[in-house]
């Protein structure tokens, strides 16, 4: 049986930017404020006219530049955001457009800040099986879309970018184990209606307390169900490459694998939560950064709306 690994990522940010301070002349709010509750200081938001496709195919190009491919290698694309361009075609139909690649299957996974665990692990199934030997994964929101500028609580965590990586056929595995799963009870306390309020465009809505105190259980019993029969312990985990979605959540997961913060790869500080595109743009960070470094063992994970959540032990 094939396995996959990690070959290359990359990653891609908007330039414009939006500070905790821009935010202070918006609504009522600070810095302090802001920063104390959920660690970030900014967030990327994207100009008039990109789009989540755009963002998608830089980070594409910058994954393929670091591989050793040419980008008709690739046979498989399969992106994960919750705001495409259009209702279709896919973002990642267009990702193939731009890349100037014909007659491969590319497709989209909507499963929201989980989206790209899901996406790596459909990713990771299909080399398995044989069918596809080189997959471009992508994870790219451009959150900014659906965000009510009004509502203060909600508006200071959601940013825009997106990551890639290149999952190819190993004899060695390099995704280790993967789960998913979903339990959609919860569905309004995250997510964006289908009828707006008041004539307004469709914008996130959260009941950020109820969301933190599920994510934190959820997340910390997932630790222990991801290690399971894998044969690898808490104290082989080399790093942790979480969703990045309050430094809380991260802190209190690192708390969960008797983990230093100095072991978890922490973006959310420039970033926001960018959903689908934080964990590969954490990931690549890591990587090039030269922080994670080849043969370690790292645990991502994530949790979103849905709800979903899902994780993977890897070895880079």
């Amino acid at each position: 049986m094939s396995y996959s690994k990690i070959v290359a990522t990359g990653s891609f940010l908007p330039k414009k930017k939006l500070s905790n301070t821009d935010l202070e002349k918006i609504f009522d709010t600070s810095d302090e404020w802001i920063r104390t509750r959920t660690g970030i200081e900014q967030r990327h938001i994207v100009e008039d006219g990109q789009s989540t496709s755009d963002l998608a195919y830089f980070a594409a190009l910058d994954a393929i530049e670091k591989s050793s491919y040419d980008k008709n290698d690739i046979n498989l694309i399969i992106v994960a955001t919750t705001t495409p361009d259009k209702i279709f075609p896919s973002v990642a139909c267009a990702v193939q457009r731009k890349l100037g690649i014909k007659n491969i299957p590319a497709f989209d996974v909507q499963a929201v800040c989980s989206g790209f665990i899901y996406a790596l692990t459909t990713a990771d199934s299909f080399i398995k099986s044989g069918m596809y030997q080189k997959i471009l994964v992508i994870g790219a929101d451009c959150m900014s879309t659906i965000t009510d500028y009004t509502d203060r609580s909600n508006a200071i965590l959601w940013g825009d970018g997106a990551g890639a990586i290149i999952l190819e056929a190993s004899e060695e595995p390099g995704i280790i184990k993967s789960i998913i799963n979903s339990n959609g009870e919860y569905e309004d306390l995250l997510h964006v209606p289908r009828k707006p309020k008041d004539n307004k465009p469709n914008t996130i809505e959260m009941q950020g307390n109820a969301v933190f105190k599920i994510a934190v259980n959820t997340l910390d019993q997932i630790v222990d169900e991801t290690l399971q029969g894998t044969g690898f312990s808490k104290g082989d985990i080399d790093w942790l490459v979480p969703h990045q979605a309050n430094i809380r959540i991260l802190q209190a997961t690192a708390k969960k694998l008797d983990m230093t913060m100095d072991k978890v790869i922490v973006t959310i500080n420039k970033h926001g939560n960018t959903s689908a595109a934080s964990i590969p743009l954490a990931l690549n960070e890591g990587i090039t950064s030269g922080r994670i470094k080849k043969n370690e063992i790292i645990l991502m994970e994530a949790f979103g709306g849905g709800f979903t959540w899902g994780s993977s032990l890897i070895k880079v």
